[in-house]
This record gives structure tokens, C-alpha cells and sequence, in this order.
């Protein structure tokens, strides 16, 4: 699976890479100036190594900045599954894991409002302010959304991207790594591909559905 995935972000890998680094130093840069003071090296730059900028308010910021950013360059759909990426590339633990997650899918939200990179900081700032990104792994809130360590096998498919209106219109496929439009996902649990899923036809459209069970993390949303 991540072999697909890699090959989606690969195609615009330079670029992914550059906008990466830039948000980064940005959400650094802000962070020291408007919220606490970070470590720094002798020659001046941010210092990582000292552990005060992971798992906690820093963390937190960076995350949700960098994929605001990426989601205002990039669209919502390719920020997710860069961040997904970024996780399952990883090796941090599922706690971690899931705060990057939380973080990320606040980011996009506000990186879809904000108008200028200065709006999008400013918006995290008060979503730090309150209460609204996970600054501790042992945070009991789990983020409901694309998330690649708890799929099941007869259920792997989640949304990755909805239209305008608010229908399911893309999805991936965890075991497979493949992404299918609406269209083609409802042609292959019509061939009985995905044994997990049914049709409904709402509005005259047919729509992909999860066959109800008792978890939730088996759902397509």
C-alpha cells in the first residue's frame, strides 16, 4: 500500500519536499515569536534536537501549519495523504501517530478558510489557545478520519475527499493503496470486489455504503 502511495507523492516530490521545509521554518518562526521562545543552535537555527519541540504545544502547531499549507498548495485530498504518508513512513508510536492525524485535519480545516499564510497561524494560534489541537499523545481524543493503522480487512476503504455538496467522492483503498472515484468504487462492489460494502441510491445517484456493523471505524466517513 504504501508503495502507491509513495508513487502519488513522488510525483510531485521536489515540490513537496521544498514546501515541507519552507512551512516548517515558517511554523517555527511564528511559533517563537507570537507564542514561546524555541531552542536554538549556535548559528541560529531552530534546534530539534533537544526534544522541547516534539509532543507538545510546538509539535502540535507545526503539524496543523504545515498541512494548512500544504492544503491551500496542494488541495485538501493530496495534504491528507501526505500526512498519512508522512505517518506510515514513520515509526512513532499509534498515541503519536494519532495526534499527528488530529493536528493535520486541523490544519486543513483552517488552511481552507485562511485567505494568507499570516491568517492561517493566527487561526491555529487561537485553535491552540483553545483546546482544539492534541498537545499530548496521551490525549484521550481519536481522530476519526483517514487513518491507516486500524482498517479492517473486509472493510479497507476510507474518503479521502468529498465534493462541494458534501457525497463521498474519492476514496483509498489501505490494503491496495489504490484511490477510485465514486464511479469506480460503485463498479467494483457491483462486481463484488468489496464484499464489505454496498449501493444506495440516493438522489438518483448511486452511492458507496459500508454494510451496517458494530464498528465504528469500519465506516467509509
Amino acid at each position: 500500500m504504501i508503495n502507491k502511495l509513495k508513487n502519488l507523492i513522488e510525483l510531485e516530490k521536489e515540490a513537496y519536499l521544498e514546501l515541507m521545509v519552507v512551512a516548517r521554518q515558517e511554523a517555527y518562526i511564528y511559533f517563537d515569536k507570537n507564542i514561546r521562545e524555541l531552542p536554538r543552535k549556535k548559528d541560529g537555527s531552530f534546534d530539534e534536537s533537544t526534544g522541547e519541540m516534539s509532543n507538545n504545544d510546538a509539535d502540535a502547531f507545526r503539524h496543523a501549519y504545515v498541512s494548512g499549507i500544504f492544503t491551500q498548495e496542494k488541495g485538501e485530498m493530496k495534504a491528507n495523504l501526505a500526512g498519512v504518508y508522512n505517518e506510515i513512513k514513520g515509526t512513532n508510536p499509534i498515541n503519536q501517530q494519532n495526534m499527528d492525524l488530529w493536528n493535520n485535519a486541523v490544519g486543513r480545516k483552517y488552511g481552507k478558510l485562511a485567505k494568507t499564510r499570516e491568517e492561517l497561524a493566527g487561526f491555529i494560534k487561537k485553535s491552540l489557545e483553545n483546546n482544539e489541537l492534541i498537545i499530548d499523545p496521551h490525549d484521550e481524543r481519536e481522530y476519526k478520519g483517514l487513518r491507516h493503522f486500524d482498517y479492517a480487512p473486509e472493510k479497507p476503504v476510507k474518503v479521502i475527499q468529498e465534493s462541494e455538496s458534501g457525497r463521498n467522492q474519492y476514496f483509498l483503498d489501505f490494503s491496495t493503496g489504490d484511490i477510485l472515484d465514486r464511479e469506480a468504487f460503485v463498479t467494483a462492489i457491483e462486481s463484488g470486489n468489496y464484499p464489505g460494502y454496498t449501493i444506495s441510491t440516493i438522489n438518483s445517484i448511486k452511492t458507496p455504503m459500508s454494510k451496517p456493523d458494530a464498528v465504528t471505524s469500519n465506516n467509509l466517513g
